[in-house]
C-alpha cells in the first residue's frame, strides 16, 4: 500500500448514496478491492462473511446497510476517504450525517430501474448541502438495463445536466465494457476479478454512435469555457488538459453531472470510476465551509437569532493544519471498549492527548486515542489535520458537536432533523431487564437524533419514535441482540398532528388576586394558519405599540403560544403551521409579571385555536411499488383500499412501478401483505412526503377517544 505523504489537493472525501439495491455496498467492496485494500470480494447477500462495510449482524442478515462505514483507500496519487450510506429512507439521517461533512459524492443508479424515490431523496439532500457529485449507473448486465434511459431520467426527474462520458457495449447479459468518450477507445476488464483493463478499438457498429455522443460531451462542456469554445467553433483539437480542467471546475459548481457506467457486481468500469473520482471530484480546497461564532450570536439574541442574525454570525473556515482547530463529530457508535466519534478536521490539527473546547457542553475535553477507519477495523493515528476524517475513542459527546481550539467558540452549523412520524410503545419481558433496556435507548437516542424515546404520562409506558416500521423494528431487534434483554412491544401508533384553517381572534385577561400580589396577563391578537408549503411550524409576529405590554413579558407571550402547540385542544396532538400576531393587550404596575402573561397567553392560544376551524392531520406516505405486471391490477386496488391516491405509474419491461400517496395509518403491514398477493415477487419503498387532514369520520373518532383519556384523567 502507498505510504506517499499526501497533501491537501490530493484528498477526496467522497460518498455512495443511492436507492436501496442499486449496489453502493458492492461498489464500495470493489472499490476496496482494486485499491489493495481486500484481497478476497464478499458479496453483500449469500455466502462467506458478508460484504466488509456491512460489519453489523443484522446488516449481514437483511443485505442492507444500516449505519455508514467509513474508510480510507489510496487510488494512484490520491487518498479517498469514503462513506458508504444507506439507501433505506428509515436511516435518511445517516445520509444527511454523511453529506454533511463529505466534498463530493457518487449518485449510484440501477441501469434497471433508473431513478427510484430513494434516489430523489438522496439528490435532494445533496442539493440542501450543495455537495458536488457524479453519477454512476449500475447493473447494466440486468435484464432491461439502458444507460441512455437512465441519463434521460436523470434529466427529467432530477433536473441534472448529465452529460455520459461514456457508451456501454452490448445490452443486458451481453453487456461486455465500456467505450470511453473521452481517449475514444472501447475497454474491457479481464481477468478473475476484472482487475485489468484492456484497450481496443470501438466496434466499428458503435463508431457512429460514439461519435454523435463524443460531439455532445464536448458541447456540454464548452459551455463553461470561452477558451474550449473557440477552439471548437475553429474546429481546433481541444487538449484533454483544458478539458478535464473546464469539466472538474463544473462539477464542482454542481452545473454538470457526468455520468459513468458499469456493473459493480461483473467487475465492470470501477477503475474508471475511480480515476474520475480523481479527476472530477473536489478536495477539501475546493470547498468552502462555514462556521457560526457562538460569541457573535449570544451578542445578536443568541437562541432567539433571527436566520439574518445567525448568517451575519457566520465566520469562514480555512482547510489549513496551522490555524486554530474547527472538527465536527458527525456520527456516534457505541463499542465494547467507549464511545467512537465519527470527526471530520476542517481546519487546524487535532492531537492525540490534547483537551480542546466543545461549545455545546462549554467545557473542555481530553482526546484519549484517534484512529483512522477501516469499515469496523482501525489504524492508531497521533494527530490529525484538516481534511482528516477520523474517529474520537471513548470521548462522551453528542452528534453534531463541534471541537475547536481555546482561542475560538465556534459551531459549524446544525444537519437538518426531520420530526419523526411513527411510535411505538415497548416495556421489559422481564423486569430485570429494565436497566438494559434503557441503557439500549439512551445510546441510541444518541446515535440516532430521528430516534426518539418518551414516557407515556397517563399510560407510563415507553414511547420510541421513527422514521418508519423498519426504523424502530431495526432498533427492537438490536436491544434483544445486544443487550440481551427481551422487550414486548405494542401496536405502532401514528403520529397525528393538529392545525388551523382559519384565522380567529383572541381576547384574554389572566386575573388571580389572592393574598400578597396577584396575577395579572392581557393578550390581544390573531391565530391563523401557515401558507401552503412554509417551512416553519410557528411564526409569532409582535405588534405592540406604545407599551400596551411592556417589552420584558413578550418573550413571555411567546414561550406561552409556543408550549401550547405541544399538546393541542382538539385530540391532544402536536400543533403545526401557525402564525400568532399579538396586536395589544394591557398590563397592571404590580401584578404583572412574566409568567402571568405566559398563562394568558396559553389560554389565548386555547380560545382561538378551537375558533379557527381547527383539523387532525395525518403524515402521508408516499409509496413505491416495484411488481410483476401481471400483478398490477391486485396491487393498485389494495392501494385503493388503503385510501391511496395514484400519483403515477412507469413499465419497465415485464415490471410496472406503481407511485401513490397512502395514510401510514393504512400501510402497518403492508411489506407481509404485499408478499403474500403477488407471490413474494414485488418490493416497495416508502417515505415521509406531507401532512394531509383525515377524514372527518376519523377526526371524530380521534377527538372522542381524547375526551374519553381526558374523563379518565380527571376522575383518577
Amino acid at each position: 500500500m502507498a505510504k506517499k505523504k499526501y497533501e491537501l489537493k490530493d484528498f477526496r472525501n467522497i460518498g455512495i448514496s443511492a436507492h436501496i439495491d442499486s449496489g453502493k455496498t458492492t461498489l464500495t467492496e470493489r472499490i476496496l478491492f482494486y485499491t489493495g485494500m481486500i484481497h478476497k470480494i464478499q458479496e453483500v447477500r449469500g455466502a462467506g462473511d458478508g460484504a466488509k462495510m456491512d460489519h453489523m449482524e443484522l446488516e449481514k442478515e437483511r443485505g442492507i446497510t444500516i449505519t455508514s462505514a467509513a474508510v480510507t483507500v489510496h487510488w494512484k496519487d490520491i487518498l479517498v476517504q469514503i462513506i458508504d450510506t444507506p439507501g433505506h429512507v428509515d436511516f435518511t439521517v445517516e445520509v444527511e450525517r454523511s453529506l454533511r461533512v463529505l466534498d463530493g459524492a457518487i449518485l449510484v443508479l440501477c441501469g434497471a430501474s433508473g431513478v427510484q424515490s430513494q434516489s430523489i431523496t438522496v439528490d435532494r439532500q445533496m442539493k440542501r448541502y450543495k455537495v458536488p457529485c457524479m453519477a454512476f449507473i449500475n447493473k447494466l448486465d440486468r435484464a432491461g438495463a439502458d444507460a441512455m434511459n437512465v441519463v434521460e431520467q436523470l434529466r427529467e426527474k432530477l433536473g441534472h445536466n448529465a452529460v455520459p462520458m461514456q457508451m456501454q457495449i452490448g445490452y443486458e447479459d451481453q453487456f461486455e465494457g465500456i467505450v470511453d468518450l473521452l481517449k475514444m477507445k472501447a475497454l474491457y476488464f479481464d481477468g478473475a476479478h476484472g482487475e485489468q483493463t484492456r484497450e481496443e478499438e470501438i466496434p466499428e457498429e458503435l463508431k457512429e454512435k460514439a461519435e454523435e455522443l463524443r460531439h455532445e460531451m464536448y458541447d456540454a462542456v464548452s459551455m463553461f469555457s470561452d477558451e474550449m469554445m473557440e477552439l471548437m467553433l475553429e474546429e481546433q483539437p481541444v487538449p484533454d488538459e483544458l478539458f478535464n480542467k473546464t469539466l472538474r471546475q463544473a462539477v464542482i459548481e454542481r452545473k454538470i453531472t457526468p455520468v459513468f457506467m458499469g456493473s459493480a457486481f461483473k467487475n465492470k468500469g470501477v477503475q474508471i470510476l475511480l480515476d474520475a473520482v480523481a479527476s472530477y471530484l473536489p478536495s477539501p480546497l475546493d470547498r468552502s465551509y462555514s462556521a457560526i461564532d457562538n460569541d457573535k450570536l449570544a451578542e445578536s439574541g443568541g437562541a432567539d437569532a433571527t436566520p439574518d442574525q445567525v448568517e451575519a454570525a457566520k465566520v469562514d473556515i480555512f482547510p489549513d493544519a496551522t490555524k486554530p482547530l474547527v472538527a465536527m463529530a458527525f456520527k456516534i457508535t457505541e463499542e465494547t471498549y467507549g464511545q467512537l466519534t465519527y470527526t471530520r478536521i476542517y481546519q487546524g490539527t487535532m492531537k492525540k492527548g490534547e483537551s480542546f473546547f466543545n461549545p455545546r457542553m462549554n467545557k473542555r475535553q481530553r482526546i484519549g486515542r484517534i484512529v483512522q477507519m477501516f469499515s469496523n477495523d482501525r489504524k492508531d493515528l497521533d494527530v490529525a489535520k484538516a481534511g482528516d476524517i477520523v474517529a474520537m475513542v471513548g470521548v462522551d459527546c453528542a452528534s453534531g458537536d463541534t471541537y475547536c481550539d481555546d482561542a475560538l467558540n465556534v459551531t459549524m452549523e446544525s444537519m437538518f432533523v426531520p420530526d419523526p412520524v411513527i411510535e411505538l410503545a415497548l416495556k421489559p419481558e422481564k423486569q430485570e431487564d429494565l436497566v438494559k433496556i434503557s441503557k439500549a435507548l439512551n445510546r441510541f437516542m444518541k446515535e440516532d437524533p430521528t430516534f426518539k424515546v418518551s414516557v407515556d404520562a397517563e399510560s407510563n409506558e415507553t414511547i420510541i419514535k421513527g422514521m418508519g416500521e423498519l426504523h424502530l423494528e431495526i432498533y427492537v431487534q438490536r436491544i434483544q441482540r445486544e443487550y440481551k434483554a427481551n422487550v414486548v412491544v405494542g401496536q405502532p401508533k401514528v403520529n397525528y398532528r393538529e392545525a388551523p384553517t382559519e384565522t380567529a381572534n383572541f381576547d384574554y385577561k389572566h386575573k388571580k388576586q389572592t393574598g400578597g400580589s396577584g396575577q395579572y396577563g392581557h393578550v390581544v391578537g390573531k391565530l391563523g394558519p401557515m401558507a401552503e408549503g412554509a417551512e416553519e411550524n410557528f411564526v409569532f409576529s409582535n405588534n405592540v405599540v406604545g407599551g400596551n405590554i411592556p417589552k420584558e413579558y413578550i418573550p413571555g407571550c411567546e414561550k406561552g403560544f409556543r408550549e401550547s402547540m405541544a399538546k393541542g385542544p382538539l385530540g391532544g396532538f402536536q400543533v403545526i403551521g401557525v402564525t400568532i400576531d399579538l396586536d395589544d393587550g394591557s398590563f397592571h404596575p404590580v401584578d404583572s409579571s412574566e409568567m402571568a402573561f405566559k398563562l394568558a397567553s396559553r389560554q389565548a392560544f386555547k380560545q382561538a385555536f378551537m375558533s379557527s376551524k381547527p383539523v387532525i392531520l395525518e403524515p402521508i406516505m408516499s409509496v413505491e411499488v416495484e411488481t410483476p405486471t401481471e400483478f398490477q391490477g391486485t396491487v393498485q386496488g389494495d392501494l385503493s383500499s388503503r385510501r391511496g391516491f395514484l400519483t403515477g405509474s412507469d413499465m419497465k419491461e415485464d415490471l410496472t412501478v406503481i407511485q401513490c400517496e397512502v395514510p401510514l395509518a393504512e400501510m402497518f403491514g403492508y411489506s407481509t401483505e404485499l408478499r403474500s398477493m403477488t407471490q413474494g415477487k414485488a418490493g416497495f419503498s416508502m417515505e415521509f412526503c406531507k401532512y394531509r387532514p383525515v377524514p372527518s369520520s376519523i377526526q371524530e373518532q380521534l377527538i372522542a377517544k381524547f375526551k374519553e383519556a381526558q374523563a379518565k384523567g380527571s376522575k383518577a
